[in-house]
């Protein structure tokens, strides 16, 4: 069970922001935003959107830094990529 992120370069209302998952279980995510301080607001479909200001925080609490293209493979190969749908 792991939970990634990567490097805070999503530009968004004035702030640069990194994505969380879990290769595991959404649960584990939820859980682990928790103890970040993310609000659940922050979770869409299958990741949390997380500022660059807990960034470092959430690595010292055991997020795996990984690059984006590799944090969206590790998503997709667990089964837990929610895509949008499309209208």
């Amino acid at each position: 069970m792991t939970v990634l992120i990567d490097r805070p370069t999503w530009p968004g209302r004035g702030r640069l922001w990194s994505h969380l998952v879990s290769d595991a279980s959404y649960d584990e995510l939820h859980e682990f935003a928790r103890r970040l301080g993310v609000p659940e607001r922050a979770f869409d479909r299958d990741h949390y959107d997380v500022p660059a200001e807990l960034y470092d925080q959430a690595v010292a609490l055991g997020a795996e830094p990984v690059g984006g293209k590799e944090l969206v493979g590790r998503l997709i190969a667990s089964g837990l990529r929610r895509r949008k749908r499309r209208t």
